[in-house]
């Protein structure tokens, strides 16, 4: 069962990586293992919420999630997007900026570096916000008991995660021109690049969280009606307006499932430039860790156990968490790769660990979740 549903995953896994040994050798090699095992570690939340949703829909409908969706996660935000950033960063074409990362890779290099502070306030600012409103929203399960809970009651405050975030993009360009100007001033012009990149992260999430609410709305509105249609249906003997409302309510899923999956693939593209400007090796381990994504939605599926890691989520928000403070610091300091890679699968092993241990913990109590449920796992990281 799991070769069948990871085999192709498997397959590119192993394709990419030796790829990778062809174009750049054993550094290369260990830069796309990192990027996908961060892909995949982010992904986990991902194939989490497409599962759930996935699952409502007919098999035909899964079948066009399954191949057409991929293809538009993988070509579409793994490879063309990583391209339009750093042509609109950079103020290239997009065939020149190609063109530059395959043929000049020293001024690529040079063009991208210069272009790091505008990259990572906008990538740092989106996940900053992910990651904010996953910590202010008051949910059942719980991970840092101790930290999640009185957070959980300050996210009542309207826009907090937004002021929050608005306020640490203040302090990161103003600290940035600061530095710039004691060490001759040669990119204080950059500050307002960097203020304006971030609001820019800023409004691109919420308009992406937008867009993910009114699908979600028009998705609940189709399938109320198509339950109204279906009641009727039943008394009036008249099917075939159920079934229009079934495809209107499928199609609208299945837009709802291309945004967020965008949204999501999102944070892995911005989080690559952390690790590596090199668009080839970008381009392989975010594509590995897309066919992941694809799989780990399939066996959530089919099989649902991913379910009982309740922690995962919470881990894959932290590494998210983790990638946007790394990204604003790195407008003006350099981290090490090999951290910024591997802190996403430190959080994500304590998540698991802490679900493992609640799964006993559960097991050992009979088995019974209603007094245990709430005795949360408050330590693990």
């Amino acid at each position: 069962m799991v070769l069948k549903t990871f085999g192709w995953s498997f397959a590119v896994t192993a394709l990419g990586l030796v790829a990778a040994v062809f174009y750049g050798g054993w550094t290369a090699f260990g830069i796309v293992a990192i990027l996908s095992v961060l892909e995949i570690s982010l992904s986990f939340d991902n194939a989490v919420v497409n599962a759930g949703i996935l699952k409502k829909m007919s098999a035909f409908w899964q079948k066009i999630f399954l191949t057409i969706g991929i293809l538009i996660a993988v070509f579409g935000m793994r490879l063309v997007f990583p391209v339009v950033i750093v042509a609109i960063s950079a103020q290239l074409g997009p065939i020149e900026a190609v063109d530059l990362a395959l043929t000049d890779k020293d001024r690529y290099q040079e063009l991208v570096t210069d272009a790091h502070p505008a990259i990572a306030a906008f990538g740092g600012m989106f996940l900053l916000m992910i990651f904010l409103d996953f910590l202010f929203e008051d949910r059942e399960i719980k991970w840092l008991t101790w930290l999640e809970r009185p957070l959980a009651k300050l996210g009542r405050v309207d826009m907090l995660s937004v002021c929050i975030a608005l306020i640490v993009l203040l302090i990161s360009s103003l600290t940035f021109a600061t530095h710039a100007h004691q060490h001759g001033g040669a990119h204080v012009d950059k500050a307002e690049t960097v203020l304006l990149a971030g609001i820019a992260g800023l409004v691109t999430y919420l308009i992406v969280g937008g867009l993910s609410g009114f699908f979600e709305d028009k998705l609940e509105e189709e399938e109320e009606r198509e339950h109204e249609a279906e009641e009727e249906a039943a008394r009036t003997g008249k099917p075939k307006s159920a079934v229009v409302l079934a495809g209107k309510a499928a199609f609208f899923m299945f837009l709802y499932l291309e945004v967020l999956d965008a949204s999501f693939s999102f944070d892995g593209v911005i989080g690559a430039f952390a690790i590596t400007n090199d668009i080839v090796l970008m381009a392989l381990g975010l594509g590995i860790g897309a066919m992941y994504v694809r799989s780990l939605t399939v066996y959530l599926v089919r099989q649902g156990t991913l379910d009982d890691y309740v922690y995962l989520e919470h881990g894959a928000h932290y590494a998210i968490g983790a990638l946007a403070v790394i990204l604003l610091v790195t407008i003006q300091y350099e981290i090490n790769e090999i951290i910024t890679g591997l802190i996403g699968v430190v959080l994500i092993g304590a998540s698991f660990w802490s679900s493992v241990l609640r799964n006993r913990r559960l097991a050992a109590a009979g088995g019974g979740s209603g007094s245990d449920e709430k005795a949360e796992v408050s330590s693990g990281v």
